[in-house]
């Protein structure tokens, strides 16, 4: 039975639905390369990979930037809460929704961890989860 999801920028300007068949349809990880870190201001990126078909916007219009990674990333023009991002290779198949962008984030739990090589000396791996140092490991 599909499982619908709702989420929202801070001033929820933004809002969207995540429709999927289960959770398990989703891959939630944590980034901790550079650019992660930089586009959500802290050690890590915390993002679920899903299919594109599976989110739609349901209020508003975002506005998006694409960085000279190829990476775009859609957030609200109003609050600036960044909402998903996607690169060339895989924006007809998957959005990248951040986590804490979900009404309820625990729904969507990581799997994972990538550029782990990166991880901050003081943040601990998440138990019970996978660990790859670069994306392609």
């Amino acid at each position: 039975m599909p499982i619908t999801l709702p989420g929202s920028c801070f001033c929820r300007a933004l809002t969207y639905e995540l429709t999927l068949d289960s959770v398990d349809q989703a891959r939630a990880t944590l980034c901790h390369c550079t650019n992660c870190k930089k586009a959500f201001g802290t050690n890590y990126g915390l993002t679920a990979k899903v299919p594109v078909k599976s989110f739609k916007y349901t209020r508003g219009t975002p506005r998006d930037h694409r960085a000279d990674n190829g990476v775009t990333r859609e957030f609200c023009e109003i609050c600036g809460s960044y909402i998903l991002e996607y690169g060339d290779a895989a924006k007809n198949d998957f959005r990248y929704i951040t986590v804490g962008s979900l009404d309820d984030p625990s729904q969507l739990p990581p799997k994972g961890e990538f550029f782990c090589k990166d991880r901050l000396s003081w943040m601990p791996q998440i138990p019970n989860t996978f660990q790859k140092s670069e994306i392609k490991e």
